[in-house]
């Protein structure tokens, strides 16, 4: 009995590990929070390690929210801190928080230690992380004697910083007695440790004031080293000064500086080991000394450097690593190098990790009787160690509850009560750090409640998605169902799509989804329903848009825009003119339908926009309207107006002179006005700019001037024709300096750099600066800190970089202009930002829900803002298909991206292919760039129905069948469980008789239909299925022949091919009626390219192809038009391979025209021997020597009719056999000759050449003689001889 007790319980146990419990969601509902009791939960802490200001009181923040509103106590070294007995020490009211009050005479350090705060009510205790409180300290510069620093020009130069030991450490810059950043390069750069390093020194290195500062942010002091000084002597500037005390001349040459080869300044040695932590930034530096200055250059050994995570800094000289992992634990080498050689050191990597989360515990919201589980999963290097407290207590020494079970990082609930509830925290520590998280368990029955107000009525547009809500909550979590109507039923299928939240969507809302729609929560506690109202309505269109006009000048115009909407919408209608509002002129007339423009000017030419707006969508079209001149009249001539002329300056002032002049001629055009133009001699000569206009019946004008400008004036008229020529300049007029009048304008922060704040301004013109020696004060401080502020005052430039700033914090900045006279008006104040960084961490919680089969809607959590260190961007989901379920085979992963702009934590994925395995991560997105992604999420999509089949055939008809073979979906989509094959006959006036239906299992591939009527077309539809639905069908039409004998239709067989290289000779045979059409189609064998088409002149039964590639296979048909497309079987056939000795005519090679007159050299001897034995009364045994000493290539003419021998096989060197001899009819059989022209390509006997014509046979038919055994019984002749050869 107690074995089957033990084995249940372990059984139980794994059932519930293998259970997914989902924590109920409490609605943000605040009727709903004050009703419901729930544990206490940690909102707000001070960081673990928390370095305050010892010159300001110390706040350690803990707020926590529950109900009842929790209390708060705190531990300090792990003791109780009453905090009743210290009167520095005070507790905000409803919270947590302390406030250490150091303003009235408390000291800081006196309060260091380790704080801890606990927020408790009746359902539980939450407890903070340990907050260490440490003070900020920023020690003075310990004294000490500094030598000057004498070098020899091209030796290197370390000046040391030693910063004092801060808290936190300072950041270090060096800068000159001028308060200016010095120049750093390639030669002359800072290290990590402050240090100064030059590679070699230069004669311009000489200065006294090389000064080290080290910046104490927490406390925002700065400390200063003592000036260093540094002298470089070269032979140089020794014989520039032995020359000036012997005479005026050159009498010394500089000796060359000694080349060096690199050595390393830092590290020393050639190996050295760091340790970084997961998450961090890596940072390695090697500094090398060397002439000429060495280039630095990283590799890892055995791997590449990470990519979009590897950065280089102070010229190559720093590698920086973002995010580091233990992946990129190993070897980095930096190698120095310059034209005389090389030096490396290798560091050695070790990536550690403090404990991070894998899954952190989650609250949870459970009814009585329920089960669930908390689980707390951490990873690190080492490994960290998992323990669990209940309410801030080791859960070891905690009060029992039956209802839980610890396993290791779990906590198993079963049938818990409401005395289960509590706060529940896991702490997972290792040697390099720790992670607390608090989770409770809160225990609770409610009843469904409904918090979507009752009878709320939603409105959409027509074709656009509908979204009814139905917020809710209870305890167990109801279950939602949405009816629509109050007595219909309850609604299912793809045309929903139902929301975790209880909201239903109609993708795509119809005229007939109107209605009332009720949704229903339900749980054993209740059942609660409520009602929303849908109206969805017609679209507003312009049925009637405004289109181009070109008017004339002084004319009249009118645009129409007539629209159609839904009659229970008020549309509104807007006009613009140029993407703005039209202007305030009674010339427009805006009507219901349209716009009308009265008496044109050239100023209404532009773009004018008719905009719908109704509650629900809005809509617009656009006309561009051209104005042209009206005729000119012939007996006026307009021109532009003379230039004026006489200007005079009089009552000359500081700030103001008065200008008049003389106008010029009209020209049949009055003078609308007049344009005054200045020069600005002192500052922009040449330049002129424009400073007023006046009408054009006035001809003075008092002048507004700045001061420190040396002023010429010009004047240009203007009437409708255009503008005059500009008169001559005025006199010039001198005005004085003052204090400039005004700031730089577009002051802006934006950091370039995470540690930087580069603030940029538009410099002042010249005439702005009202004053020489024109300078500016630039000011920042960090906002919300209440600092004092940071000012420098810079040149005459737009750009100053503050070095050494917090990432992405926002700065207060102004900017003003000052010259020798003084200072502008105070400036106003800008906000700005440092420089931006990558996002730290990735979105969490990523979560898929499939709509259908080729749509899904990603969740995410949204990153806290903090770690997105920059202007937050968006998200971008990376998404890609792994394989497909159907097909079993991976492909070329091909990843999609998908940008939601703004804190969006969904977004739909649309496009995706059914019955498929898909992959997708999360990155958030800022102005630096993105960050890590979130780990993959694997997510399938359902079944869908499939493509056609790829091809149907039909085959061998007969009288009373037909063969059907077909090809299976390029995507099925799905598994395919059969095909669906229906046909139906067609008459000869094309009317389709009754169809037929079969169903055909999914693994045939062929089927022959019998029982079919003779000579009877058919038309046949076919599709494949899945368990989803029917797919596309393919049809195609065949008929069946009306006797074996004689075929009513046409029947093209017997298609045959002859290929060369890059021709093929097709023939065929062809049985129907005469006067057929017929044309030729091919394409690459195996190739899923479109058929290419010949068409055949005249009813020939052969054609020539031509320009195919060598060496391929083709594939070809024969056709007949108008014949209902009837058309042979397919053929292949393969060209032959490129041949160059093709490319040469054997009849032009010296090699062969000498073997032939060899050959007719010895024939000819050959004869005149036989014909002088013959003339002897001898005979000659010329048969008998030819078979002796016959070639084994060329055979000569028979004797006994003139033709040649026959040719030995290519492979076969044999000597012919004697018998062997060519039939009297010319003809050569297949049998009779294995070597046939089929063979190189050039057909056969009855084939035809290129053209198409027939090649004749290769001799001429002659008739018979008489032989005599055999031999001739006369001398031949040796002409007739040499003419049979040739």
């Amino acid at each position: 009995m107690m074995k089957k007790s033990i084995s249940a319980s372990k059984a139980s146990l794994v059932l519930f590990l293998c259970q997914m419990i989902s924590a109920l969601d409490v609605p943000l509902d605040s009727k709903l929070l004050e009703e419901l009791s729930q544990p206490p939960t940690i909102t707000q802490q001070s960081p673990k390690d928390y370095i305050v200001d010892p010159r300001e009181n110390i706040v350690i923040q803990c707020e926590a929210k529950g109900k009842p509103p929790p209390s708060f106590s705190w531990t300090r070294n792990g003791t109780h801190f009453d905090i009743d007995k210290d009167a520095q020490v005070t507790m905000k009211p409803n919270s947590g928080t302390l406030v250490i009050n150091i303003m009235n005479g408390g000291k800081a350090e006196a309060y260091e230690g380790v704080y801890q705060c606990t927020a408790r009510n009746e359902r539980g205790a939450a407890i903070s992380n340990n907050i260490v409180i440490r003070p900020s300290r920023s020690p003075l510069w310990t004294k000490e004697k500094l030598e000057p620093n004498q070098v020899r020009e091209g030796d290197s130069l370390v000046l040391h910083c030693r910063p004092p030991v801060g808290l936190p450490p300072p950041i270090i810059f060096w800068m000159d007695n001028a308060f200016q950043r010095l120049p750093q390069s390639e030669r002359v750069s800072q290290g990590l440790n402050g240090d100064l390093y030059f590679s070699n020194v230069q004669p311009e290195d000489t200065r006294e004031d090389y000064i080290c500062y080290a910046r104490f942010n927490h406390t925002q002091t700065i400390q200063q080293k003592q000036p260093i000084s540094v002298k470089v002597f070269s032979m140089d500037s020794l014989n520039d000064t032995i020359a000036a005390n012997l005479s005026d001349t050159d009498i010394y040459g500089a000796k060359p500086v000694t080349e060096r080869q690199p050595i390393l300044l830092t590290p020393t040695g050639s190996t050295s080991t760091k340790v970084e932590l997961r998450g961090n930034v890596l940072l390695l530096e090697c500094i090398a000394a060397g002439l000429p200055t060495p280039v630095i250059r990283w590799i890892k050994e055995g791997g590449e450097l990470p990519a979009n995570r590897t950065f280089f800094e102070n010229f190559k000289k720093t590698l920086k690593i973002i995010d580091v992992s233990e992946a990129d634990s190993g070897n980095y080498k930096c190698i120095a190098r310059n034209i005389l050689g090389s030096a490396h050191h290798v560091i050695s990597v070790t990536v550690k990790a403090a404990p991070y989360w894998i899954t952190a515990p989650r609250n949870l919201v459970l009814s009585p009787g329920e089960d669930g589980t908390l689980i707390c999963r951490a990873n690190g290097n080492p490994k960290p160690n998992i323990s669990w407290l209940a309410n801030g207590v080791p859960i070891a020494i905690a009060p029992e509850d039956p209802s839980r079970k610890v396993d290791g990082d779990t906590i198993i609930f079963s049938h818990v009560q409401e005395r289960s509830s509590a706060v529940y925290q896991c702490n997972a520590s290792n040697e390099y750090g720790y992670l607390l998280a608090n989770a409770f368990v809160n225990v609770l029955a409610e009843p469904p409640r409904i918090l979507t107000p009752a009878n709320k009525l939603y409105q959409v547009i027509a074709d656009s998605p509908a979204l009814l809500d139905c917020a809710y909550f209870g305890s167990p979590k109801p279950e939602i169902e949405w009816f629509k109507g109050v007595k219909g039923s309850i609604l299912r299928g793809d045309e929903y799509v139902f929301h975790d939240n209880g909201t239903l969507e109609i993708p795509v809302a119809q005229k007939d989804s109107t209605g009332t729609y009720t949704c229903v929560a339900r749980n054993e506690l209740g059942k609660i329903q409520n009602e929303v109202r849908l109206e969805v309505k017609d679209p507003t269109m312009i049925i009637k848009q405004p289109e181009y006009k070109v008017i004339q000048r002084y004319g009249q115009v009118s645009f129409e825009c007539i629209i159609k909407h839904d009659f229970t919408l008020l549309p509104t209608v807007i006009w613009l003119k140029d993407n703005d509002e039209l202007p305030d002129d009674e010339r427009f007339l805006v009507g219901k339908d349209n716009l009308t423009i009265m008496n044109v000017t050239d100023k209404d030419d532009g773009t004018y926009t008719c905009i719908v707006n109704t509650t629900l969508d809005s809509v617009s079209a656009s006309a561009v309207l051209t104005v042209v001149a009206a005729p000119p009249t012939p007996a006026i001539i307009y021109a532009r107006p003379n230039p004026p002329f006489d200007l005079e300056l009089t009552g000359q002032l500081e700030r103001s002179v008065e200008l008049s002049w003389i106008p010029g001629d009209e020209n049949n055009s009055p003078i609308t006005n007049f344009v005054i133009e200045y020069e600005d001699g002192l500052h922009e000569p040449g330049v002129w700019h424009y400073q007023t206009e006046v009408p054009g019946t006035q001809t003075t004008v008092q002048l507004k001037l700045s001061p420190y400008v040396n002023y010429s004036f010009r004047v240009i008229a203007v009437n409708e024709i255009g503008r005059s020529q500009p008169s001559e300049p005025s006199e010039q007029y001198l005005t004085k300096s003052a204090n400039p009048d005004e700031n730089p304008s577009n002051v802006q922060g934006i950091g370039s750099e995470p540690d930087n704040l580069v603030i940029t301004w538009e410099s002042l013109k010249g005439f702005q600066s009202n004053g020489p020696g024109l300078q500016y004060k630039v000011s920042w401080r960090q906002k919300d800190v209440d600092d004092e502020w940071t000012s420098v005052i810079v040149a005459n430039v737009s750009k100053y970089i503050v070095s050494g700033t917090p990432t992405f914090v926002p700065y207060e900045i102004k900017v003003q202009a000052l010259n020798d006279l003084g200072y502008a008006p105070e400036p106003s104040e800008v906000i700005g930002h440092s420089g931006e960084d990558l996002p730290m961490v990735a979105p969490g919680n990523v979560q898929v829900h499939v709509i259908n089969s080729t749509l899904a809607k990603v969740h995410w959590d949204p990153v806290p803002l903090k770690t997105v260190r920059g202007h937050l961007q968006g998200y971008k989901v990376y998404y890609w298909k792994v394989q497909s379920l159907s097909r079993r085979s991976r492909r070329h992963v091909e990843k999609k991206i998908l940008t939601f702009r703004g804190n969006k934590t969904f977004g739909m994925l649309p496009g995706l292919e059914p019955f498929s395995s898909y992959k997708l991560n999360v990155r958030v997105v800022n102005g630096k760039g993105e960050g890590p992604a979130s780990p993959d999420k694997v997510f399938k999509t359902p079944e869908g129905v499939p493509s056609s089949p790829s091809f149907l055939k039909i085959t061998n008809p007969t009288l009373d069948s037909l063969t059907l073979e077909w090809g299976s979906p390029t995507h099925p989509n799905g598994v395919l469980t059969s095909y669906i094959l229906k046909f139906q006959p067609i008459n000869n006036t094309h009317e389709l008789g009754p169809l037929v239906e079969i169903r055909i299992p999914a693994n045939e591939s062929s089927l022959i239909l019998k029982n079919l009527n003779y000579s009877t077309r058919y038309k046949f539809y076919f599709n494949a299925q899945t368990s989803v639905g029917s797919g596309s069908q393919i049809t195609e039409e065949a008929v069946t022949i009306m006797d074996e004998v004689q075929p009513l239709y046409p029947r093209i067989r017997n298609v045959t091919t002859a290929a060369a290289e890059t021709y093929a000779n097709i023939s065929w045979e062809y049985e129907g009626p005469d006067h057929a059409n017929f044309y030729v189609e091919y394409g690459v064998a195996g190739s899923k390219e479109d058929w290419k088409k010949e068409i055949v002149n005249g009813s020939r039964s052969f054609f020539v192809l031509k320009g195919l590639t060598p060496g391929t296979a083709y594939k070809v048909r024969v056709g007949a038009e108008g014949l209902s497309g009837f058309r042979s079987s397919e053929d292949v056939f393969e060209t032959g391979p490129a041949m160059a000795s093709r490319q040469v005519d054997i009849a032009t090679q010296g090699w062969f025209i000498g073997l032939m007159c060899a050959v007719a050299l010895l024939i000819l001897i050959l004869l005149i021997v036989c014909f002088i034995r013959r003339n002897k009364g001898g005979k000659y045994p010329v048969k008998e020597k030819e078979d002796a000493h016959a070639d084994p290539e060329i055979q000569p003419m028979k004797e006994d009719d003139g033709t040649f021998g026959e040719y030995s096989d290519a492979e076969d060197h044999k000597p012919l056999k004697k018998g062997s001899r060519t039939p009297s009819d010319r003809t050569v059989k297949k049998e009779d000759s294995d070597d046939s022209l089929v063979d190189y390509g050039e057909g056969v006997n009855g084939q035809f050449n290129e053209d198409g014509s027939f090649i004749g046979q290769y001799s001429g038919k002659k008739e018979k003689e008489p032989a005599e055994g055999n031999e001739s019984s006369e001398a031949p002749s040796p002409v007739n001889a040499m003419n049979s050869f040739v």
